[in-house]
Formats: structure tokens, sequence, C-alpha cells
């Protein structure tokens, strides 16, 4: 997407039904916020849905062409990708056992999809056998603001992990998830039960679509910055984007973000 691609959105006021026009700007630095004609970015704590990505979600309903096709694409294309690179697949499963022979090749995790609706999630195993035990002791270490972790070092990462994430192979079973009509290709990431239990009414607005393998977070060169705030502002900016140009033009910009290891 262009970097000086600006959306207007109208974001109700934190502590009161008043209703005022801001304008989002998504550039190299992430989603900025400015509330028209006085220089102010949007406030702190406005936590109220907002009504034209509501909206948005409404007319996508609607929308059955698009929704036909963006479902056949993601059939075709994860069948692709499974089938072209059940090679890559293999060599990674090897390597995974060979850094950490203790633990399972496959990641699976319970996540959060479209309209509340829980998943089986697959990864390769990035991180250590007993990572999920360990989260409890790093949790005063967490980077990211907002109900999500994330620890630029976290010491949960094993070796071939490392390498995994930073060119986001570690998300290529994934694939089977949008085989089996879990996740699309393009959709705001999928959330983990515990963090959905927090949303505010806005958070939640984000499970307004289905879920997917790549955003316009996903595709950020600074995306470990981000807060996730900002992160759900460029969610909810998608939502009301959506469209087959748009979904391809994040397909294309996640590969140069592969090609370029600016993963995390």
């Amino acid at each position: 997407m262009a970097s000086n691609l600006t959306d207007r959105a109208t974001t109700a006021a934190a502590g009161s039904d008043a209703l005022f026009p801001v304008e989002v700007s998504l550039g190299e630095a992430g989603v900025e916020w400015r509330r028209r004609g006085s220089g102010q970015g949007r406030p702190d704590g406005d936590e109220g849905a907002d009504p034209e990505v509501a909206a948005a979600a409404e007319r996508l309903s609607k929308r059955r062409a698009y929704r036909f096709v963006k479902r056949a694409f993601d059939i075709a294309f994860s069948l692709l990708v499974l089938v072209c690179f059940c090679w890559l697949f293999a060599v990674i499963a090897i390597a995974v056992k060979a850094d950490d022979p203790k633990g399972p090749v496959l990641f699976r995790q319970r996540r959060v999809t479209k309209d509340g609706r829980e998943f089986t999630m697959y990864k390769f195993r990035s991180m250590c056998a007993d990572a999920e035990e360990r989260l409890a002791e790093l949790r005063a270490l967490n980077e990211k603001t907002g109900p999500v972790f994330k620890m630029r070092d976290d010491p949960r990462v094993t070796r071939v992990g490392r390498l995994l994430r930073r060119v986001s192979l570690d998300e290529l079973p994934q694939f089977a998830n949008v085989l089996k009509g879990d996740l699309s290709v393009v959709g705001p990431r999928p959330a983990l039960p515990s963090e959905v239990a927090t949303y505010t009414p806005r958070q939640r607005q984000r499970l307004l679509v289905k879920s997917g393998i790549t955003c316009y977070w996903q595709t950020r060169r600074n995306r470990d910055s981000i807060t996730f705030d900002e992160w759900v502002d460029l969610d909810l900016l998608y939502i009301k984007q959506c469209s087959a140009w748009a979904d391809l033009k994040l397909i294309v910009q996640t590969v140069g973000c592969m090609l370029t290891a600016q993963g995390s």
C-alpha cells in the first residue's frame, strides 16, 4: 500500500457520546491519528467502537462476489503452497527436531477468529518445549502495550526458531488453517482467547472479519515498535479498505518482507 495512503474515520470520544473527525495516515512510521483542525493525536483511552468499521463490515457481508473470490483464492493459494513447498516443510521439520529434540515439530495453540470463534492454529515450533510454562516469569519484560506479549530477545526462542522467525517460515503450517477455513491468507492476525477477553469494544472490532496469515501490521518495517493500539488501527483500516486489490498488494508486500528477512 502506498505510504501516503490516508483514510478518514470517525471515532467515539472517550468518556462521552460526542463524535469528532480524525485523519488516519499510514506511512513508514505506522498509523498516525490527528484530530482535524486541532493538531492533536488520537486521545489515550479512546476505546469506543468505530461506527465506520461496523458499517464497512456490514458492507463486506453483502459483497458475495468478493467473498467467493477471496475464499476461492485462499483454497487455491494454500494448496499451491502446501504442495509446491512440501520439501521445505520437511527440511524445516528436520531442523526443528535436530535443534531441540524434546518438543514436537508443530506448535498448536487455540486462537480466535471472526465473531469470536476459536480454532487450533498451527506453527512450526520456534521456542523451547516449555515456553508456555515460562511465560509467567517473563511477563514483566513485555515490550508491547495492551494484552499481547512481545519480546525482542525472548530467551525461549531456539536457534532454528530465531532464523525461522526472521523469514516468517514458522507461519507456513497456517496454510493448512487457510485450507480448512479457519484463516484467510489476508486478515487481522488471530488473537489468544486470553487477549480477546480483555478487549475493549473498539479492539474487538478486529473480529468482524476472518483472521489471516498476513495483514498491514505484518508488513510494517517497524512492526516491533508499533503499539497495540496502532496495531488495532491498522486492522480496522484494513476492514474499511478491504478489497481484492488491497489483498493482492499485501501478499506481494509480505513476500518482500520474507525475502528481506524483516521478521522478528
